[in-house]
């Protein structure tokens, strides 16, 4: 092993507990990774890509926060499901992945289970987006796609998916 790959290992692990840092710093517990409810993968590499599997809104204790926004639920309990998808979508990256191979976030799809007239989608969908952003930095930010839908499995009130790259 040369001195610039023990370089190297050594400034992954300090990113990933800069990391783990920022998580207690927030409050934000990870819960442990869900396990497939179906026939798919909770994510797959392509290259330097990863795609994680849609993430839902559960909350710590694996219970789904159902609901359609603009009727069941406001706008706050909206964002409390995004951030709780997002808290699933760490979890995936830390467990399965590992903080310390991800480079950035490249991209969130983000569903709301919502009325038809509920027109704050991206609203909802800021409060995951900004959890990305506070846990990597500028390495956080990324593309993004907000959606409004009827449904979701489980009746989740958000669903989101989330494309990395690797280092």
């Amino acid at each position: 092993m040369s001195a610039r790959s023990n370089v190297c290992d050594l400034t992954e692990i300090k990113n990933a507990v800069d990391i783990e840092e920022k998580l207690e710093k927030m409050g934000l517990q990870l819960p442990p990774v869900p396990k497939p409810v179906g026939a798919y993968q909770p994510f797959v590499t392509s290259g330097k890509l990863v795609f994680l599997s849609g993430q839902l809104s559960r909350d710590a204790a694996g219970k789904v926060l159902e609901g359609k926004v603009g009727a069941e639920l406001s706008l706050a309990r909206g964002q409390e499901a995004a951030k709780f998808a997002a808290a699933y979508a760490l979890s995936v990256m830390k467990h399965l992945i590992g903080f310390e191979k991800i480079s950035r976030v490249v991209k969130m799809t983000g569903f709301v289970q919502a009325v038809p007239d509920f027109h704050q989608i991206p609203d909802v969908l800021n409060a995951a987006s900004e959890i990305f952003a506070a846990v990597f930095g500028e390495k956080g930010t990324h593309a993004r796609t907000a959606v409004g839908v009827g449904s979701l499995p489980l009746n989740a009130a958000v669903e989101i998916d989330i494309i990395l790259e690797l280092k």
